[in-house]
């Protein structure tokens, strides 16, 4: 789960990778069909004394690029120059590793923060121009907001990412009204996609994102009147509520680093497989992310290497158990 307002902005793909395809239209910005897309090992540190990591990294399968591309997302929360640096050696070692356009997306919460990081990057000396760095930006300034419970309804995960993009914006109250309205009715209709997450659990998403102040007082406020049993009405359920969530806080980080461990020994064997162009179907992709035990996943992490077919992962030697 999320665990910071700069968390909430980018791992809300993670959750939902299709969330690209129907968002980025919005913003005016046309999305090829696709046929998978799939998160990808976020750390692009090369040589060791300096480590480099994007926030989130998918591969997008689609029918118009042949191998697909890449999609690197950052997200920013105020200017910071060193960040174009970083962004530039991003998408070079990107194409270098995995020999995909990448396509750069940068998520901001304020219009000066996305017009900043909107303006083309340009290396090279005064007379020749080596490289030049277009990030595409979503942002307050071409997503609208959602104020309209029917809307957040027919798409949760969308009306939450564009409440984050509004977070700066004086009418962010109406926006979390609508939010917290058609978060209900999505619960009620049991029809909103992103169905990996549950209704709650955007909810938590949201006040997370939000981060400490006021906003976060009024999106609990807001839940307590659409969702009574929302923890923090003030009675005997927020008090047990809050008293087990700072129990649980050691647990919570012990399981926390085990799960951590998990997906990312997941995500590594599906990258694997799709650099070396296996086909993955479903049912295997399935298999692979419901891996619970990681020596099972060292396993299938060590024959991702040589298989030639994504079921060998599968298949086991004498006295091995799968």
């Amino acid at each position: 789960m999320v665990s910071s307002p700069h968390d909430a902005m980018h791992r809300i793909f993670r959750d939902d990778p299709g969330l690209f395809a129907r968002l980025l239209p919005r913003a005016g910005i046309a999305f090829p069909e696709y046929y998978s897309i799939d998160p990808l090992d976020t750390d692009l540190t090369e040589i060791r004394p300096m480590e480099r990591r994007v926030d989130s990294l998918f591969r997008v399968r689609a029918a118009s690029d042949e191998g697909g591309f890449l999609l690197a997302v950052e997200a920013q929360g105020k200017k910071d120059p060193d960040k174009r640096n970083s962004w530039t050696y991003y998408l070079a070692y990107l194409y270098a590793k995995y020999r995909l356009p990448p396509v750069l997306v940068v998520l901001c919460r304020d219009k000066q923060t996305a017009v900043w990081a909107m303006e083309p990057i340009r290396i090279g000396p005064g007379f020749h121009t080596s490289m030049h760095v277009y990030p595409m930006v979503l942002g307050p300034g071409n997503l609208s907001a959602i104020t309209d419970p029917a809307e957040v309804a027919a798409d949760v995960p969308l009306a939450v990412f564009a409440a984050f993009a509004h977070a700066k914006d004086p009418g962010l109250p109406a926006i979390l009204e609508a939010l917290a309205a058609g978060m209900q009715a999505s619960s009620e209709a049991d029809a909103a996609p992103g169905e990996g997450l549950s209704i709650d659990m955007w909810a938590e998403y949201v006040e997370i994102g939000l981060g400490t102040g006021s906003d976060r007082d009024l999106w609990r406020q807001l839940m307590r009147k659409y969702t009574p049993n929302f923890p923090g009405s003030g009675t005997l359920l927020e008090e047990t509520w809050l008293e087990g969530r700072a129990k649980g806080q050691e647990e919570g980080r012990v399981k926390g680093r085990v799960e951590g461990r998990l997906e990312g020994r997941t995500e590594d064997i599906l990258r694997i497989l799709a650099a070396r162009d296996i086909d993955i179907p479903a049912p295997v992709r399935e298999r692979i992310a419901a891996g619970a035990e990681l020596d099972v996943l060292d396993r299938w992490f060590d024959r991702a290497l040589t298989v030639t077919d994504a079921e060998e992962l599968f298949v086991e030697g004498d006295g091995e158990q799968g």
